[in-house]
């Protein structure tokens, strides 16, 4: 199954901003492809305002919705913005509601597998705070959506150049909420140290500016999945960036094509182990077209390809 909503691609942050509305059109044309003819596509729905409140708890996300720009844009950080009118709120509410309803129809088993190709991003944005392009915490909101319905043990794969900050900080001390990060080190935002290990439930790997794929296959292969299979998850949630790879212009890593095609499979293996196949996937940085729109084909491959 693959999510989006056409709102996602009217969130427009401004000239010159790298988190922009291309970015979704390069993942969309790849995802037309006839390989994909038989997945199932759905338009999602906004995100429940109950759901977001207790999540992101902080004041400053009460603000957003009571003071969404009318007539100028607003800025939430230095890079984050929502612009004049809806759109923008609209954007992240339906970004937000893509990965719940994701999580929905895996558990009812209308889906095993699901892609959310939308934005804006999520994994940035903390309980109190949005942040880094992100508004909502999309996939941490999928995360509480599953824990509602009874789930005991969900796990968070990201492997953006990015640290995801903000999921990592909406599930430090829930133990019921394994959380797996790759990412360039020192980078911003400058979280995901070694030592943040939550209550044992979060694992970070560091990965040097010019790093390839040797290392990332080593720090996934050594620590991140052996971490999840021990964790043994009911839902793998995957935070997919791709901004690791070689053609990316805000990372610094040297990541091929073929290294997402190659985590996606381990990461559906995975499934298959543990959570009778069930991966509910969202996009999250990239912002190179051309690596967008190959990095979502491989992945979206070895998702639908069983």
């Amino acid at each position: 199954m693959i999510l989006t909503h056409p709102a996602c691609l009217r969130h427009d942050p401004g000239a010159g901003h790298p988190e922009c509305p291309q970015r979704l059109q390069a993942v969309l044309r790849a995802l037309a492809a006839a390989e994909f003819e038989g997945v199932a596509r759905v338009d999602s729905s906004a995100v429940d305002r109950a759901l977001v409140d207790r999540v992101h708890s902080g004041i400053e996300f009460a603000q957003i919705f009571a003071h969404a720009p009318h007539a100028e844009h607003l800025l939430l950080d230095a890079d984050t913005v929502l612009h004049p009118g809806p759109d923008s709120l609209d954007a992240a509410l339906h970004a937000a509601g893509a990965v719940v309803d994701a999580v929905d129809a895996v558990l009812d088993g209308r889906a095993r597998r699901a892609f959310c190709a939308v934005r804006p991003p999520g994994h940035h944005a903390t309980p109190s705070r949005a942040m880094g392009f992100c508004i909502f915490n999309n996939v941490a909101l999928g995360a509480k959506r599953a824990l509602d319905r009874g789930l005991e043990r969900i796990a968070v794969l990201d492997f953006d150049v990015h640290h995801g900050n903000g999921t990592q900080d909406c599930f430090a001390d829930d133990a019921r909420v394994c959380f797996a990060s790759s990412h360039q080190w020192p980078l911003y935002p400058g979280t995901g140290a070694l030592h943040e290990t939550g209550v044992g439930n979060v694992f970070n790997a560091h990965l040097p500016a010019g790093s390839g794929t040797r290392e990332f296959r080593a720090v996934w292969t050594d620590r991140l999945l052996p971490a999840v299979d021990a964790f043994r998850p009911q839902l793998l949630l995957v935070s997919a960036g791709f901004d690791a790879h070689r053609l990316d212009p805000l990372g610094g890593l040297d990541l091929e094509t073929a290294d997402y095609a190659w985590l996606s499979a381990e990461i559906v293996a995975l499934a298959e182990r543990h959570a009778q196949g069930r991966v509910v996937s969202s996009l999250e940085g990239g912002y190179s077209l051309t690596a967008l729109a190959e990095a979502s084909t491989v992945h979206c491959r070895e998702l639908f390809a069983r």
